[in-house]
């Protein structure tokens, strides 16, 4: 006899119909927010030179959604990674790094 937990059979997704009238739309900005019961994520597309982004949809999820959504991120990623070749992020930086970036200094002189 084993002394091995029995796992779980992993759950099959029900079937999807996808509408063929269904838009695909780009998105190269996500705004995350979230309160005790929900996560919110807006998806955005900024265009160079543009300003405000424009929200193009926003989905709404229970904490656990979000975080087996970022399981399946995860693995689908390294699965990306392993048959196409690492994705690089832009610059030697971290992304706190270029997220809070400090402000440059003004042309200005202060006053005396």
């Amino acid at each position: 006899m084993s002394d091995k937990p029995n796992k779980p059979a992993p759950q099959k997704l029900p079937p999807m119909t996808i509408p063929e009238d269904i838009e695909a739309i780009y998105i190269n900005l996500v705004r995350i927010a979230h309160s005790p019961s929900e996560m919110v994520f807006d998806f955005a597309h900024l265009l160079p030179g543009s300003r405000p982004a424009k929200v193009r949809t926003r989905i709404v999820m229970s904490p656990l959604g979000a975080k087996l959504l970022q399981h399946a991120l995860t693995e689908n990623i390294k699965r990306y990674e392993t048959s196409f070749g690492e994705i690089r992020l832009p610059g030697s930086k971290s992304l706190a790094d270029f997220l809070f970036r400090p402000t440059p200094p003004s042309d200005e002189s202060p006053e005396e």
